[in-house]
Protein backbone atom coordinates (compact mmCIF):
# COMPACT_ATOMS: atom_id res chain seq x y z
CA UNK A 1 0.00 0.00 0.00
CA UNK A 2 1.01 3.59 -1.11
CA UNK A 3 1.90 6.01 1.78
CA UNK A 4 0.54 9.34 1.68
CA UNK A 5 4.37 10.64 0.61
CA UNK A 6 4.14 8.35 -2.34
CA UNK A 7 1.11 9.80 -3.63
CA UNK A 8 1.24 11.74 -6.58
CA UNK A 9 -1.15 14.64 -5.17
CA UNK A 10 -0.57 17.48 -7.36
CA UNK A 11 -0.87 14.95 -10.51
CA UNK A 12 -4.27 13.65 -9.00
CA UNK A 13 -5.45 17.38 -8.25
CA UNK A 14 -4.38 18.47 -11.97
CA UNK A 15 -6.19 15.48 -13.26
CA UNK A 16 -9.60 16.26 -11.40
CA UNK A 17 -9.36 19.89 -12.17
CA UNK A 18 -9.36 18.53 -15.61
CA UNK A 19 -11.76 16.18 -15.29
CA UNK A 20 -14.20 19.24 -14.04
CA UNK A 21 -13.82 21.14 -16.99
CA UNK A 22 -15.50 18.25 -18.86
CA UNK A 23 -18.60 18.15 -16.00
CA UNK A 24 -22.02 18.37 -17.00
CA UNK A 25 -23.24 20.79 -14.77
CA UNK A 26 -25.95 23.20 -16.39
CA UNK A 27 -28.95 23.32 -14.01
CA UNK A 28 -26.38 23.87 -10.24
CA UNK A 29 -23.65 25.00 -12.04
CA UNK A 30 -21.39 23.12 -9.93
CA UNK A 31 -18.38 21.35 -12.01
CA UNK A 32 -16.71 18.66 -10.33
CA UNK A 33 -13.75 16.22 -11.04
CA UNK A 34 -12.12 13.14 -9.49
CA UNK A 35 -8.81 11.65 -9.99
CA UNK A 36 -7.56 8.91 -8.28
CA UNK A 37 -4.52 6.36 -8.55
CA UNK A 38 -4.96 2.69 -8.48
CA UNK A 39 -2.70 0.31 -6.94
CA UNK A 40 -1.18 -1.33 -10.38
CA UNK A 41 -0.06 2.96 -11.03
CA UNK A 42 -2.81 3.65 -13.48
CA UNK A 43 -5.01 6.87 -13.30
CA UNK A 44 -8.79 7.04 -13.22
CA UNK A 45 -10.77 10.26 -13.89
CA UNK A 46 -14.70 11.07 -13.75
CA UNK A 47 -16.57 14.02 -13.68
CA UNK A 48 -20.52 14.35 -12.60
CA UNK A 49 -23.69 14.12 -15.27
CA UNK A 50 -26.25 16.13 -13.85
CA UNK A 51 -29.88 15.33 -15.45
CA UNK A 52 -33.23 17.08 -15.48
CA UNK A 53 -34.36 14.57 -13.23
CA UNK A 54 -31.78 15.62 -10.73
CA UNK A 55 -31.93 12.44 -8.56
CA UNK A 56 -30.28 10.66 -11.75
CA UNK A 57 -27.12 13.05 -11.47
CA UNK A 58 -23.88 11.39 -11.36
CA UNK A 59 -21.24 12.57 -9.36
CA UNK A 60 -17.73 12.60 -10.32
CA UNK A 61 -16.58 9.69 -8.20
CA UNK A 62 -19.46 7.63 -9.48
CA UNK A 63 -17.96 8.38 -13.47
CA UNK A 64 -14.42 7.82 -11.88
CA UNK A 65 -15.46 4.34 -10.86
CA UNK A 66 -17.01 3.54 -13.99
CA UNK A 67 -13.68 4.76 -15.33
CA UNK A 68 -11.89 2.28 -13.21
CA UNK A 69 -14.37 -0.83 -14.54
CA UNK A 70 -13.59 0.27 -18.17
CA UNK A 71 -10.01 0.43 -17.76
CA UNK A 72 -9.34 -3.16 -16.35
CA UNK A 73 -10.68 -2.61 -12.84
CA UNK A 74 -8.37 -2.97 -9.66
CA UNK A 75 -8.12 -1.32 -6.41
CA UNK A 76 -8.18 2.51 -5.62
CA UNK A 77 -5.41 3.84 -3.47
CA UNK A 78 -6.27 7.22 -3.27
CA UNK A 79 -8.06 9.80 -4.90
CA UNK A 80 -8.50 13.57 -5.23
CA UNK A 81 -12.15 15.24 -6.15
CA UNK A 82 -12.50 18.85 -6.97
CA UNK A 83 -14.70 21.49 -7.72
CA UNK A 84 -13.84 23.51 -10.70
CA UNK A 85 -12.37 26.47 -9.02
CA UNK A 86 -9.89 23.47 -8.12
CA UNK A 87 -10.64 23.08 -4.27
CA UNK A 88 -11.26 20.08 -2.77
CA UNK A 89 -14.52 18.68 -2.16
CA UNK A 90 -15.58 15.94 0.23
CA UNK A 91 -16.94 13.18 -1.57
CA UNK A 92 -21.22 12.83 -0.51
CA UNK A 93 -22.01 9.70 1.46
CA UNK A 94 -22.77 8.11 -1.52
CA UNK A 95 -19.87 8.46 -2.71
CA UNK A 96 -17.93 7.10 0.08
CA UNK A 97 -20.02 4.05 -0.17
CA UNK A 98 -19.35 3.74 -3.51
CA UNK A 99 -15.21 4.63 -2.94
CA UNK A 100 -15.11 1.81 -0.45
CA UNK A 101 -16.53 -0.47 -2.39
CA UNK A 102 -13.51 0.18 -4.67
CA UNK A 103 -11.02 1.37 -2.35
CA UNK A 104 -11.32 -0.22 0.80
CA UNK A 105 -11.11 1.67 4.34
CA UNK A 106 -7.27 2.42 3.79
CA UNK A 107 -8.46 4.29 0.58
CA UNK A 108 -6.61 7.69 0.98
CA UNK A 109 -8.81 11.04 0.02
CA UNK A 110 -7.15 14.47 -0.70
CA UNK A 111 -7.91 16.95 1.44
CA UNK A 112 -6.26 19.69 -0.59
CA UNK A 113 -2.75 21.31 -0.21
CA UNK A 114 -3.50 22.07 3.12
CA UNK A 115 -4.37 19.35 5.02
CA UNK A 116 -3.00 15.65 4.97
CA UNK A 117 -4.79 13.28 3.19
CA UNK A 118 -7.24 11.44 5.53
CA UNK A 119 -8.20 7.21 5.17
CA UNK A 120 -11.55 6.78 4.10
CA UNK A 121 -12.30 4.74 7.43
CA UNK A 122 -12.26 8.27 9.05
CA UNK A 123 -14.88 9.30 6.91
CA UNK A 124 -16.94 6.43 6.61
CA UNK A 125 -16.86 5.02 9.99
CA UNK A 126 -18.66 1.22 10.10
CA UNK A 127 -18.38 1.02 6.52
CA UNK A 128 -20.97 -1.99 5.17
CA UNK A 129 -18.79 -3.78 2.47
CA UNK A 130 -18.68 -6.60 0.46
CA UNK A 131 -17.37 -8.40 3.37
CA UNK A 132 -20.41 -7.92 5.52
CA UNK A 133 -22.88 -8.90 2.23
CA UNK A 134 -20.86 -12.60 2.23
CA UNK A 135 -20.94 -12.73 5.83
CA UNK A 136 -24.77 -11.63 5.92
CA UNK A 137 -26.51 -13.92 3.13
CA UNK A 138 -29.14 -16.38 3.65
CA UNK A 139 -27.56 -19.66 3.21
Amino acid sequence: MATPREIPWAELRAGARAASARSYAPYSGVRVGACALTEDGRVVTGSNVENASYGLTLCAECSLVSDLARTGGGRLVAVSVVAGDGGPLAPCGRCRQLLYEHGGRDLLVDQGEAGAPRALAALLPDAFGPEDVADRASR
